[in-house]
């Protein structure tokens, strides 16, 4: 059978894409950690034998495009020569192809087909706790990476085969939570393994030469995709400057200039001195997901997809810092770049985007001792939030920011079995804020009761200062914010802390925002009218305006009748003049 017939390569594209998604299965069926398996805080991906990125599962698309870079830099750092079938790489530290935080540890695996690298399989899951100076190895505190946990460089972990047992009891040596690292760390290799099996079952049924052909025309069909939507886009240099909750100023600039999409992040602060930073590579995955949203939001991304696009950065800067950077809140900075681009796209472009949405992992830590077990726990939890109103929509209610992708909540009965807490509620956020034509949609409310003393609070969130941006006249979002209600009464507001004392009794309340809306507020009740009317769904208050509405014209409509009645009348009886 030929190597470019059509019908052959699609079968291996989506052969390769569900794959993909049998690493997911796996590694979510086998996790130790709620926040693999319940939220899916994780990504798994393939690649060919270069580390292009070739077709990804489901988890968040922020992770999936970590995968791929991962991936070259063990390349960069392993000759062809000395890697071999069997082996699987780990790698946890940005300089190392970690890309994002420490806690985010990639299980890379080569695939050989016939003594010939063709492919790898790769995952990334967040490890509850990889040491560092707090637990759950995330604080507001850090100066420096060294303080965030141990820094895996792009290791072997498995050698032909076998595990390099030293390897692993150094890992287990530097967590708090030993088990479930051992857990969550099995899970991945078994997720790469059957990876890699599917792997070999395609290539032992078309051959080698067809299989890596599949992969480089699903690479230029990506390219076709995305250069004939950017084509569409009008051309031109827009930029967008926009403080931050902690008065630093980001600034973006897009260039499109026919098929081809550059972002410029020069102009941007240097460094942070805490670990408010993301490494380049991230910044540069920050750019490829809005650069989907725009060219194939429905699409699988694949390498081809970005060759249009350059993304320019300053070393030392904010989204390029140095190797020795502390770097734990960098999904703060990263979903902050990716809102920008999302801003300069939508009021300057006039792209068809939604307004401003809470668009924060308002990450949630809380640990301690649990009260029935003794044994140490730590909460790892983003939250959701309410999305901003479309043109002709409103926003969703209660998702994952756009970067956060294909995740859960945590059901609050596993919270309940397996931390030392109470869920005592989740509601939608009713405070004001969202207004539109179109309103935002609305965050949430959830009460975390603590049920042990001498727990901690730990989060970073941002848009509490600054809330979500409205378009076309509609009002801003609400704020993401934590409460602390102690015990004896007091209240506490936190938006950034790092190991607040929390004892039993004392609630920790999340506060997620609402969307911006879209359009003047006062259009929304006629809009609503409209929309439910074709809908063929009448609500209860739109009934009443309905009714008002036709009560009106009965009353005007008689009021004419009787008037020409009256004129009839007159006119019979020659007292019209």
């Amino acid at each position: 059978m030929l190597a470019t017939d059509p019908i052959t390569l699609e079968i291996i594209e989506s052969s390769i894409r569900a794959a993909s998604e049998e690493m997911v299965a796996a590694l979510r069926k086998t996790a130790m950690s709620a926040i693999i398996y319940e939220v899916l805080d994780m990504g798994t991906g393939i690649t060919d034998g270069d580390g292009n990125l070739a077709s990804s599962g489901a988890g968040i698309p922020s992770f999936v495009g970590v995968l791929d870079k991962a991936v070259k830099r063990i390349l960069e750092l392993h000759p062809a020569e000395e890697i071999a079938p069997g082996d699987i790489f780990v790698t946890n530290d940005p300089s190392f192809g970690g890309v994002t935080h420490l806690n985010d540890v990639v299980l890379a695996l080569p695939v050989f087909a016939e003594a010939e690298l063709i492919a790898w399989t790769a995952n990334i899951a967040h490890w509850n706790d990889i040491g560092g100076m707090a637990p759950g190895s995330v604080s507001t505190d850090a100066r420096e990476i060294f303080q965030e946990g141990l820094r895996l460089p792009a290791i072997r972990l498995f050698e032909r085969g076998a595990l390099i047992r030293p390897v692993l009891e150094i890992l287990l040596a530097n967590s708090r939570l030993p088990e479930f690292l051992r857990g969550d760390m099995w899970a991945g290799v078994a997720a790469v393994r059957i990876g890699e099996r599917r792997i070999l079952d395609l290539v032992a049924k078309y051959g080698p030469d067809t299989f890596v052909e599949a992969l480089r025309a699903s690479f230029d069909h990506g390219e076709r995709v995305a250069r004939r939507a950017l084509a569409d886009l009008p051309d031109g240099r827009y930029a967008l400057r926009e403080e931050q909750d902690s008065g630093v100023v980001y600034s973006v600039a897009l260039e499109i200039a026919g098929d081809e999409f550059v972002i410029d992040l020069r102009d941007n602060p240097e460094q942070d001195n805490g670990p408010n930073n993301v490494s380049r590579d991230g910044a540069v995955i920050a750019s490829q997901i809005v650069m989907m949203n725009l060219v194939d939001p429905h699409g699988s991304a694949n390498a081809g997809h970005f060759r249009p696009l350059t993304v320019l950065t300053q070393r030392g800067s904010v989204f390029d810092p140095s190797p020795t950077a502390a770097c734990g809140i960098y999904y703060e900075v990263r979903i902050r770049l990716y809102d920008l681009l999302w801003r300069c796209l939508a009021e300057q472009v006039g792209v068809r985007l939604p307004a401003g949405g809470f668009t924060s992992v308002c990450g949630t830590y809380v640990g301690g001792q649990h009260p029935d077990t003794g044994r140490h726990f730590t909460i790892v939890e983003p939250q959701v939030g309410g999305w901003g109103a479309s043109p002709d929509r409103d926003g969703n209610n209660a998702l994952f920011s756009g970067s956060a992708g294909h995740t859960f909540n945590c059901p609050a009965e596993i919270a309940e079995a397996r931390y030392g807490l109470y869920v005592e509620q989740l509601r939608l956020n009713d405070e004001p804020g969202g207004e539109g034509e179109f309103r935002g949609g609305k965050g949430i409310v959830l009460d975390y009761c603590v049920r042990s003393d001498g727990c901690f609070l730990t989060c970073s969130y941002t848009r509490d200062r600054h809330p979500p941006w409205p378009l076309a006249g509609g009002q801003h979002g609400s704020s993401n914010y934590v409460e602390v209600l102690r015990v004896g009464g007091a209240v506490e507001r936190h938006a950034v802390v790092t190991g607040l004392k929390v004892d039993e009794g004392d609630v920790i309340r999340i506060h997620t925002g609402n969307g911006a809306g879209y359009g003047d507020p006062a259009r929304r009740a006629r809009t609503r009218i409209l929309d439910d009317l074709r809908n063929g769904y009448v609500s209860e208050e739109t009934a009443r305006l309905i009714h008002g509405f036709e009560a009106g014209v009965s009353r005007r409509l008689t009021w004419a009748n009787d008037a020409l009645t009256d004129r009839a009348s007159a006119t019979r009886t020659g007292d019209l003049e």
